[in-house]
């Protein structure tokens, strides 16, 4: 890579380019320098408090150009960012900040009565930064105004571990990747290329920085010279007003996203009114990808990647012939991909069996489970729980997963962190979670509940348990459908044979309580 680290990409970036806008956020642009200024004065004053190299930091903030700058400080410090989501409850943001370890925590005002809660519990954390703009906020902003704007970051390298990012895996509670500079250096330099960005185009970002897609859409923007765009959230009423007002020319969106913009009343000039040369999209439903492509007026092309591997699989920009096939891409120059059955034979072409994946960008491992690491990662491939096929073209098509995730508008949930968070009410003796195909979002969140004796579900109603649930999990990890059973299929080992759940019916909404539209089905 041309760049030792992120730190050193930002301060080339901030010499190449100057004063031109790097982030416009509500409408306020921040220039590629001002950035790298407002990063050095954050690291001075990160440093004055202890932080350094491989400190982590948990961060969660809302989107704005706060995280960001955060992140690069972060970098020139050599320390690590432990990204935490804003919607977490106790049970989530414990679960982070403990697991990481984190010994610092920068958290938006917003959050500070949560973590004021949870702060005697949470003895690992031994300094706090209040971020905002009302009082709270108030010393933190002193103190960046009064820090200094120079900062030597001559030190980072690219095998410096920069981000702890939480992931939902096969079992248990999310994994945290360990991401190095270099991880981040090589996928934005992907993503530059592919999008051709130059200081003349637009990139946009509509997802949450506490997830790797603006992060690594940051890293493309500083190597291409072109502003990135941030959305406070992704509206589907605004979408194509914001693409539009700002001459957006390229940006990426999760499969969910275009369902949403779907529902909205069609609006022909506002949705080709724009400059958009390409969408980038992972998950794109293949029986509606050319109507998005019709309606909109601009090609949708598919991604593939993780969190622990970066970018994977990509449908190149030409291919017009991919639009609808389902088609997932084709390994990127720098990874490798096979298709291998259960015992890690290669699959014969057109056969179903697990992709795996070696190159860069690579996650180093999970933090602090090195046997989670060594089951993902053997032999020098990553294992990725989920079920392809490879087509005569070198392309791969997703058919299934093997990982006991769901896959709810984007988010990744872990359905045994849920189980655990179920079985923790009094009334439930075992819980089973499985994923309910959803056209809106990809799939939705299912709890199979056997309630100790004594309880029923007339005196256990489901929403005493969603309740429950809701006061410890973040909100897309709640399930929506809930069903009593006297029972689980189990096998002789006593685990919960889920394929059997999912087989029970062809309908799976059938016979639950529905807490969206607060029915029995």
């Amino acid at each position: 890579m041309k760049w030792r680290s992120l730190a050193h990409l930002l301060e080339d970036a901030a010499e190449r380019f100057g004063e031109k806008p790097l982030f416009i956020f509500e409408d306020q642009p921040f220039s590629f320098a001002e950035v790298d200024r407002l990063a050095n004065k954050t690291a001075n004053v990160l440093r004055s408090f202890g932080v350094g190299r491989g400190d982590r930091v948990a961060v969660m903030l809302p989107n704005g150009v706060d995280f960001p700058i955060v992140w690069f400080a972060l970098a020139k410090l050599r320390a690590v960012i432990v990204p935490v989501n804003i919607n977490y409850h106790d049970h989530d943001l414990t679960y982070t900040l403990e697991d990481s370890q984190s010994g610092f925590f920068i958290v938006h005002e917003d959050y500070a009565g949560q973590w004021q809660r949870l702060r005697n519990h949470l003895p690992c954390v031994g300094e706090t930064f209040i971020v905002g703009a009302s009082t709270q906020g108030a010393a933190w902003r002193q103190r960046i105004d009064s820090a200094g704007e120079d900062f030597d970051s001559s030190e980072a390298e690219s095998d410096d571990l920069l981000n702890i990012q939480y992931t939902s895996g096969t079992t248990g509670f999310p994994k945290g990747c360990m991401l190095t500079q270099k991880y981040w250096l090589q996928i934005g330099q992907v993503a530059a290329d592919y999008f051709q960005l130059t200081p003349g185009e637009c990139n946009l970002t509509a997802q949450p920085f506490y997830y790797m897609d603006p992060q690594w859409n940051a890293a493309a923007c500083l190597i291409g010279g072109a502003p990135l765009v941030i959305l406070p959230r992704f509206s589907p009423s605004h979408f194509w007003g914001e693409v539009i007002r700002h001459n957006v020319t390229v940006l990426y969106l999760i499969g969910t996203m275009p369902f949403f913009l779907s529902k909205m009343p069609e609006d022909p000039l506002l949705e080709h009114g724009h400059k958009l040369r390409v969408i980038l999209c992972s998950g794109i439903h293949p029986k509606f990808h050319a109507g998005f492509e019709r309606r909109w007026g601009v090609p949708w092309r598919e991604a593939f990647g993780m969190t622990e591997t970066g970018v994977d699989l990509i449908v190149p920009l030409d291919d017009v012939l991919s639009v609808g096939s389902g088609a997932m891409g084709r390994p990127i120059l720098t990874k490798q991909a096979r298709v291998v059955d259960a015992e890690g034979n290669d699959v014969p072409e057109g056969g179903v069996g697990e992709l795996i994946l070696r190159g860069e960008p690579m996650m180093l491992g999970y933090w602090n489970k090195p046997e989670a690491t060594a089951e993902t990662m053997r032999n020098g491939w990553l294992h990725t729980g989920d079920m392809v096929t490879k087509d005569a073209k070198g392309y791969y098509h997703w058919q299934a997963r093997l990982k006991d995730t769901i896959r709810r508008a984007g988010e990744n949930v872990s359905a045994v962190e849920v189980e655990g968070v179920l079985m923790e009410h009094p009334a439930v003796k075992m819980a089973a979670v499985v994923p309910v195909p959803d056209e809106l979002r990809g799939e939705e969140v299912k709890a199979y509940i056997v309630l100790k004796p004594g309880y029923t579900p007339g005196s256990t109603p489901p929403e005493t348990i969603l309740d429950y649930a809701r006061e410890q999990l973040a909100y897309f990890k709640v399930p929506r459908f809930i069903e009593y059973v006297d029972d689980l299929p189990r096998t002789p080992s006593e685990r919960v044979e889920k394929h059997k759940l999912v087989k029970m019916k062809p309908d799976l909404r059938v016979g639950s309580y529905d807490s969206v539209d607060h029915v029995w089905r």
